[in-house]
């Protein structure tokens, strides 16, 4: 009887986290600027009477809810009202603004952190830096994702936000890709290290030095992959297949990518990489049996058990490739080096070019997705098929555009800094601790988040929970996360998986 009512209980927890529609993208863009829209007020409390010079644990405290339960918020008790929420951050915002500034705490320098003391040391700047709105960026999507995949066992977020069953668009379905994307935009850096420094790696070094990065996400996906058959824990086998998981995917991304480099011999860009990859797959999807394989076939060996996530790769690789083909320009210092211009026309020009891409990626998703005007194309996430590709570079580089436009209009002294001391105090001035902290061991804390939701769902029954134990348990959950991340940065360290 209780085998049974485990079974029973399984099942329904399957069919709730089904999604077979999903939401519209604009309402998906609504909930996702809750974060930018929190993150400017905490830039205004920063930049005009810089609040979290000093990292008290009020600072912390201000930080978690504007940065971390804000999110929260707007996937769950908000998620029918996200413009509202925006309101309620924008109303104090524009008050904070109003303020008199600070000048006496404007004129103290700022007190670093732990991990930033041993760095503070003067020298010449780099090539590439480190830069702010990207530690938000990357900060802010690891924190949505993080929340989300706990929020989604339970009632009150919404399933419209879970991820799509075969076609459609969904909150969960953007993050998946976005970190994917995010992981691109700094891949891109050894690559300009290598062009700076004059050098060319040969293919077998650079295909030894993926696999070592390969080989740690592999084995958590081997891990993941016993953990979750062991304990019979509820899942989509149409996600990504009955033994593949997203670590496989993250796994074989370095080695792939490796590969397609030497592509850049004929090929211009990255972005040209992705385009050529995306639109091949896609015709392939429409011109053979792949697409009716993979959505309908039955499950007879191990490659046809595994379809959706084998064949999706080839989507993610293109997401992959966007990605670092957008930190090309993101990353460098400025993007013509020898032009002689003001570092606020660099800014000027990052931000136009980071505007030109968006716009790029938005009308080739338009023309690749609307009935009248374009190919009529439906997204999904399961196939990665090229209008997912496309919605995912053009949200990214949305996202990465508006935490610019932040940056650079309430921290522009960052780009002003004549030596490394400065320009890294510059950087954790503008930079919220929470935020930071999350960047800087993302892929442990998406480990441990994974772990604890796995915890959550063997101890509680989510599906029965009211609304106000559902927020203790994911503000809890959000706390637990975000203590840890925060006690890694402040004891310097740094977990690379």
């Amino acid at each position: 009887m209780g085998s049974n009512t485990t079974t029973s209980y399984k099942q329904m927890k399957e069919d709730f986290v089904s999604n077979l529609s999903g939401g519209s993208i604009a309402e998906i863009n609504c909930v996702t600027a809750v974060g930018p829209i929190a993150f400017t007020l905490w830039s205004i409390l920063q930049a005009r009477q810089s609040f979290f010079k000093t990292y008290r644990p009020l600072s912390f405290l201000v930080d978690f809810l504007l940065n971390v339960v804000a999110i929260l918020l707007s996937i769950t008790l908000y998620a029918n009202t996200p413009l509202l929420l925006s309101g309620l951050i924008l109303v104090p915002a524009i008050f904070v603004y109003a303020l008199p500034p600070n000048p006496a705490a404007s004129r103290k320098k700022p007190k670093l952190p732990p991990n930033a003391q041993s760095q503070r040391s003067p020298g010449t700047l780099s090539v590439l830096s480190t830069k702010p709105f990207l530690t938000t960026y990357r900060g802010s999507m690891l924190v949505t994702t993080c929340l989300a995949i706990l929020a989604v066992d339970f009632r009150l977020f919404p399933r419209r936000f879970a991820k799509v069953e075969t076609w459609g668009t969904s909150l969960m379905d953007v993050g998946v890709g976005s970190f994917v994307f995010s992981a691109g935009v700094v891949a891109a850096r050894p690559v300009l290290k290598e062009r700076a420094e004059g050098r060319r790696t040969p293919l077998a070094q650079r295909l030894l030095y993926s696999m070592r990065h390969s080989l740690p996400l592999l084995v958590l996906g081997i891990a993941r992959f016993i953990s979750v058959k062991g304990i019979d824990y509820a899942e989509h086998v149409t996600e990504y297949g009955v033994h593949w998981n997203f670590f496989f995917t993250l796994g074989f991304l370095p080695p792939f990518v490796a590969l397609f480099q030497s592509a850049l011999k004929i090929i211009p860009s990255y972005a040209a990489l992705a385009i050529l990859i995306g639109v091949i797959y896609q015709v392939v999807l429409e011109s053979t049996s792949l697409k009716a394989f993979i959505l309908v076939a039955p499950r007879t060996d191990l490659f046809s058990m595994n379809r959706e996530g084998i064949c999706s790769f080839f989507g993610y690789l293109a997401i992959f490739l966007a990605g670092q083909d957008t930190g090309m320009f993101v990353l460098p210092r400025s993007i013509n080096p020898r032009s002689g211009t003001s570092n606020s026309t660099q800014r000027v020009t990052l931000l136009l070019t980071m505007a030109v891409w968006t716009s790029i990626w938005t009308v080739l998703y338009f023309f690749n997705t609307n009935y009248t005007y374009g190919a009529g194309l439906d997204v999904s996430r399961r196939l990665a098929n090229l209008p997912y590709i496309l919605w995912i570079a053009a949200f990214n580089s949305a996202q990465l555009l508006a935490c610019c436009a932040i940056e650079s209009l309430f921290f522009p002294s960052f780009y002003n800094a004549t030596d490394a001391k400065t320009e890294r105090e510059a950087y954790e001035t503008a930079t919220s601790r929470v935020l930071r902290s999350f960047n800087r061991n993302g892929l442990a804390i998406f480990l441990l988040a994974n772990l604890l939701t796995g915890l959550v769902n063997m101890t509680v029954p989510t599906l029965d929970v009211g609304p106000g134990i559902t927020m203790a348990i994911l503000v809890g959950y959000a706390a637990v996360l975000t203590t840890v991340a925060v006690a890694l940065d402040s004891w310097n360290i740094s977990i690379k998986l």
